[in-house]
C-alpha cells in the first residue's frame, strides 16, 4: 500500500474563520484587535502588541536588507525567556525565513549538530552562551550572528545596570571572540518604523524546525508548517475557551519558549489578547515566587515538577490566587497527588493535556468545564486518535495499545530524514507516537506507559542511547546502559550502569565526563558499576531488566 502522509498545508475552515494563512497573519490580527494591550513581560520590561509589531517588523527589514538570506533559509534562536524572543521570532517569519528553536542549555557539541542538521545560516544568541558558539561556529554554515543581553530593551540606566549585574556580579557572561557578531539592539533599532518587503508565503510553507530526540539518540527536526501551528493554536482556542472567562488576562509562562508546549501556548495567548509574564529562571523557586507576588495571575501554564516545587515553598500559599481561573499542565505526566496539592494551595484545578513535538503539540486536552483528573482528555477538534495493538489493528475500548494520531497539526515529517519519516507513520497516514494509552467510554484518554525506553526529566525527553554513546567514549568504559528512575523533583532521573575496565574509576569521574558533553538534565544522577549487562540472544542490552536491579546505596 502506498503511504499517504497527512496534509500539512491546510487549516480546517470551520476553525479558521479569521482567514489566517501564515503566522504573521496571526500577529496582524492581534495587533489590530489588541494593539495597546500588554503582550510580554520579562525582567520588569513590558511590551504591548503594537511594540511587538513594530520591532519585529524592524528586525525583518534588517534580515532582508543586510544579510542576503533568502526565503526558506533557516535562522536559529538560542535565548532564554526574554522579550527579545517573540520579537525575533515574528521578525524571522515576516522575512519569509524558517525558525530553528534551540535549547539554551545545549553544549557546543549539541549546538553544532542542530545547526548543521538544520543548515542554519543565522543565529540569535544570548551573550552568556556566545562562548559556546565561538567553539563551533566555524564548523557550521552560520554566516550572521546576533548577540543580545538581558537589559537590551530597557531604558539607558536600567539596561546598563542589568547587563553589568549579569556580567560582573553573577559572572554569567564568559568572554568570547566573535568579531562578526552584531548587537541585536542595533539591528532592531536601525530600521525602527519601517515595514518589511511583502513575502509570498503559503500555509503549507515550513515555519519552524522543532528539534526532538530520537530513539537512536540523534536529534531530529520536526518540520512544522504555518498550517500545522495555526491549526493547533485554533484547536487549543476551541478547547480551552470558556464563555465569560477571560483566562488570558495575565498568564504566568515559566516554560521555555523554545519548547513546543510554551511556543504554541504563547501563540494562543496572543490570539486571545493575553499578557504573558515570562519567567527566565523557574528553577530559582524563591525568585519565582517573588515575581508571582507582583501579579494578579489569571492563568498558569506549567508542568508537574514546577507545581510540586512551588507548593513546597513556604511563601507560595501567601500569594493572591483570587483571579486564577485556569492552570494547564503538559510536557510530562501529572501526578494525582500534585493535582490535589495544587488545588489545596491555589483553589485552581489543573487541566491536563497531551502532545508531542511532532504534533505542534496538542493532541488531547481536558475541557475546562468537564475535566477528568487522571486523564489527558479527549482529542482536540479535527484530530483522529487510534489505539493499535501489536498486529496493527485497533484494540477494544479500555485496552491498552500504541497511540496514533492524524490531524492538521501533525508535522510534515522529519527534516531531511525520509526513512525516519516513513517509519513514523502508518500506511494510512497516522503518526505513531510511541506512547501506550487506553480510552474510556466517554472518549477520554489515559497514558499508561511509554513505548521503548525514553526518559522524561522535568518535561524534557532524554534518550538512553545518547547517554550511552557519551559514556562509551570514555577510555575506561567498556559498555553502559541508561534507564529512568523515579525522582521526587524531576519526575524521573537518569541512572546508568557502567562496565569498566578500570577498577579505580569513580562515580564522580563518570559524572564529570558527562558534564562536558551533555546538557545538565541529561547528566546521570546515579552511577552503578556492573560486571556485565543483561542482553538478549542477539546481544541487545535489556534495559527493562535493569529497572528491577536493586540500587546500590553508594550509586547516588
Amino acid at each position: 500500500m502506498v503511504q499517504q502522509l497527512p496534509a500539512a498545508d491546510t487549516i480546517p475552515a470551520d476553525l479558521n474563520h479569521y482567514g489566517f494563512k501564515t503566522i504573521p497573519d496571526v500577529l496582524a490580527y492581534v495587533v489590530k484587535q489588541f494593539g495597546a494591550r500588554p503582550a510580554f513581560t520579562s525582567f520588569g520590561r513590558t511590551i504591548d502588541y503594537n511594540e511587538l509589531d513594530r520591532l519585529s517588523a524592524a528586525f525583518a527589514v534588517y534580515l532582508q536588507k543586510e544579510t542576503g538570506l533568502q526565503a526558506g533559509d533557516r535562522v536559529a534562536i538560542q535565548l532564554p525567556n526574554l522579550i527579545q524572543y517573540p520579537i525575533v521570532l515574528f521578525g524571522i517569519l515576516r522575512a519569509g525565513l524558517v525558525v530553528v528553536n534551540t535549547n539554551p542549555l545545549y553544549t557546543p557539541k549539541e549546538m553544532e549538530h542542530q545547526f548543521n542538521d538544520s543548515g542554519a545560516k543565522a543565529l540569535i544568541i544570548h551573550k552568556s552562551m556566545a562562548h559556546n558558539a565561538e567553539k563551533i561556529i566555524a564548523n557550521t554554515q552560520i554566516e550572521h550572528l546576533f548577540v543580545t543581553q538581558v537589559g537590551d530593551l530597557h531604558d539607558f540606566i536600567k539596561r546598563n545596570l542589568l547587563n553589568a549585574a549579569v556580567k560582573y556580579l553573577k559572572k554569567m557572561e564568559p568572554d568570547y571572540n566573535l568579531p562578526q557578531a552584531v548587537p541585536l539592539r542595533e539591528a532592531l533599532y536601525q530600521y525602527d518604523g519601517q515595514q518589511p518587503a511583502p513575502v509570498s508565503a503559503e500555509t503549507g510553507d515550513v515555519a519552524v524546525l522543532q528539534y526532538t530526540g530520537g530513539t537512536t539518540g540523534v536529534s531530529k527536526g520536526a518540520v512544522l508548517t504555518h498550517g500545522n501551528l495555526i491549526s493547533n493554536m485554533l484547536q487549543a482556542v476551541d478547547r480551552l475557551t470558556v464563555p465569560g472567562v477571560e483566562w488570558t488576562e495575565t498568564v504566568i509562562s515559566p516554560l521555555p519558549l523554545y519548547h513546543i508546549y510554551a511556543f504554541t501556548v504563547a501563540q494562543v495567548i496572543s490570539l486571545m489578547g493575553g499578557h504573558s509574564v515570562l519567567i527566565p529562571n523557574p528553577r530559582d523557586i524563591p525568585g519565582f515566587v517573588k515575581e508571582l507576588s507582583k501579579w494578579r495571575m489569571s492563568a498558569f501554564v506549567g508542568l508537574n515538577t514546577l507545581f510540586v516545587a512551588l507548593c513546597n515553598n513556604p511563601k507560595f500559599p501567601e500569594l493572591d490566587f483570587s483571579n486564577l481561573k485556569f492552570t494547564a499542565s503538559g510536557g510530562m505526566a501529572l501526578n494525582p497527588s500534585t493535582a490535589v496539592l495544587w488545588k489545596e494551595k491555589t483553589g485552581s484545578e489543573i487541566i491536563e493535556g497531551y502532545g508531542l513535538t511532532e504534533t505542534s503539540p496538542a493532541v488531547t486536552f481536558n475541557p475546562p468545564l468537564k475535566n477528568r483528573p487522571g486523564t489527558i482528555g479527549p482529542p482536540v477538534l479535527h484530530t483522529d486518535v487510534r489505539i493499535i495493538g501489536v498486529d496493527g489493528g485497533d484494540v477494544p475500548q479500555g485496552e491498552a495499545g500504541e497511540l496514533c494520531v492524524k490531524g492538521p497539526q501533525v508535522m510534515r515529517g522529519y527534516w531531511q530524514r525520509e526513512r525516519e519519516t516513513r517509519s513514523a507513520f502508518t500506511d494510512d497516514g497516522y503518526f505513531i507516537t510511541g506512547d501506550i494509552a487506553r480510552v474510556d467510554e466517554a472518549g477520554y484518554f489515559q497514558i499508561v506507559d511509554r513505548a521503548k525506553d525514553m526518559i522524561i526529566v522535568s518535561g524534557f525527553n532524554v534518550y538512553p542511547n545518547e547517554i550511552e554513546d557519551v559514556l562509551t567514549q570514555h577510555p575506561d568504559i567498556v559498555e553502559s546502559a541508561a534507564i529512568g528512575i523515579e525522582d521526587d523533583k524531576s519526575g524521573e532521573a537518569i541512572k546508568v550502569f557502567v562496565v569498566s575496565s578500570n577498577p579505580d574509576l569513580t562515580r564522580e569521574e563518570v559524572r564529570d565526563w558527562c558534564k562536558d558533553k551533555l546538557t545538565r538534565y541529561k547528566i546521570p544522577k546515579q552511577v552503578e558499576f556492573a560486571d556485565e549487562l543483561p542482553k538478549s540472544n542477539v546481544g541487545k542490552v535489556l534495559r527493562r531488566m535493569l529497572k528491577d536491579v536493586p540500587s546500590d546505596s553508594n550509586a547516588a
